[in-house]
């Protein structure tokens, strides 16, 4: 991982490296995990299903971000979300996708209606009916 950033660096720079940090399947499924409640170790290995020195190097890509932080009672190791916030961004991008997804599912709808979409310069995508595709040959 990169040195941390300075008070120089720009937002966007720290965003991205942010979203480098967040960019594993594994990673995505541990925080949503988080979300819930703070969890142990041998919790997460049960619920994610991978072994144990995976889980410890993406935990270890997530405590270096700042997403999460760990806490060692006896032989227990606890890991809890950093800040609130990083379930909101998870929400955050579980409403833009299912708001992309309900767009593609539309799209496709209309594809099994025998609908065509057709490209027009001025206003982008405009469906057109499988007749119009076939006189405009």
């Amino acid at each position: 991982m990169p040195e941390p950033a300075s008070i120089e660096t720009p937002l966007y720079e720290i965003k991205a490296e942010l979203f480098k940090s967040l960019a594993h399947p594994v990673r995505i499924r541990t925080l949503e995990l988080l979300s819930e409640r703070d969890r142990a170790v041998s919790e997460l290995l049960a619920d994610i299903g991978i072994e144990a020195s995976h889980l410890s190097q993406h935990l270890a890509v997530l405590r270096r971000a700042g997403t999460v932080t760990k806490v060692r009672r006896g032989n227990t190791v606890t890991y809890t979300l950093a800040d609130p916030s990083v379930a909101q961004m998870l929400g955050a991008a579980r409403g833009f996708l299912v708001h992309r997804l309900g767009h593609a599912a539309g799209a496709l709808a209309g594809l099994a209606d025998g609908a065509v979409t057709r490209a027009t310069p001025d206003t982008g995508t405009t469906p057109a009916t499988a007749d119009d595709a076939t006189t405009a040959r």
